[in-house]
């Protein structure tokens, strides 16, 4: 019995090349953008051809790529120390490794495990890469058995993996002096209007971190629940980020990115670069962003148990 795991990830450019290729997958997303294909066609082709220099640039201030590719490395070699049974494979929605090319060198594999690292289903992640990754098994005419998860925002070593990040970013400082924002990625306010579970269970997320936090015993002066990254005119779920940094009372803040389980543009240009921008301008003491889980041991072990159960079932 041969066996492989597949972590799926929107992905994010390898090099500032790609950043067009990037751009040009997500907005031709029909779950990103709903409009029939030829005029989201035409959306994409504008948005992409509007943002490529602009987002280059912003990529550039990074190292000229996404940290998610090297992240997700490091995830893998943790778990395989822990999995002898299967290989571990990434599977990119929008940039390489494509779930097709991936699959086209596994065709002896006779099951495979997906497991989405978006730990809160959504349309606009979990259900695109999923209907990406079955469009490619059907057209490699691939027949093996798959299995697959929704969600584990609830998971208790997943939570205990933030807690811990958290506890880094506060380096042993007494957590009182501090408002804690769980930072979650927006979403369009018509998204959930259509029935999409995402901002829900962002929301038992949190409680489930702030649970763990207390039996931790980290008490923040404050905790919060913010939405980052919106575009466009479209009206978004809120509060936003920058709304709530301004409600701040006090002036020392630490966020902790609460949709990603692996670092990325998001966390590591928009929260510790842009954000922090405004942070300053605010006139914050203290602004601080906690690592996402990464390859935290108890983030592996939230893994590895999904995978244990997945193959039990």
């Amino acid at each position: 019995m041969k066996r492989a795991i597949l972590l799926m990830n929107m992905g994010g450019p390898n090099n500032l090349n790609e950043v067009e290729v990037f751009l040009t997958n997500m907005f031709n997303d029909k779950n990103i953008i709903g409009a029939p294909k030829p005029i989201r066609a035409m959306i994409a082709k504008f948005i992409t051809f509007s943002r490529t220099e602009f987002a280059q640039n912003n990529y550039a201030l990074i190292g000229g790529k996404s940290p998610i590719i090297g992240y997700t490395q490091e995830l893998i070699k943790k778990l395989e120390e822990n999995i002898k049974d299967a290989s571990i494979h990434m599977v990119m929605r929008y940039t390489p490794p494509f779930a097709e090319d991936v699959l086209e060198n596994l065709r002896d594999v006779d099951e495979f495990y997906a497991i989405p690292l978006y730990p809160h289903y959504s349309s606009t992640t979990t259900l695109s890469s999923y209907e990406d990754l079955y469009e490619s098994f059907d057209k490699l005419k691939i027949k093996a058995r798959v299995q697959t998860i929704y969600d584990y925002y609830n998971d208790k070593y997943y939570n205990n993996s933030i807690v811990e990040r958290i506890k880094e970013a506060l380096s042993g400082e007494d957590p009182e002096e501090y408002e804690l924002i769980f930072s979650a990625h927006g979403l369009p306010k018509k998204v959930i209007e259509k029935g999409d579970v995402y901002q829900k269970q962002i929301r038992y997320n949190v409680y489930h971190a702030r649970k763990a936090l207390m039996n931790a015993g980290v008490d923040f002066y404050n905790t919060h629940l913010a939405y980052q990254s919106r575009l466009g005119p479209l009206e978004w779920i809120t509060p936003y980020l920058d709304d709530k940094l301004k409600s701040l009372k006090k002036k020392k803040v630490i966020l902790f990115p609460i949709a990603f389980t692996v670092d990325n543009s998001e966390t590591e240009f928009e929260l510790e670069i842009e954000y922090r921008e405004i942070a300053e301008e605010l006139g914050l003491e203290e602004y601080r962003v906690a690592k996402a889980p990464n390859d935290h041991p108890e983030f592996v072990k939230c893994l590895t148990n999904i995978y244990e159960d997945m193959k039990a079932s």
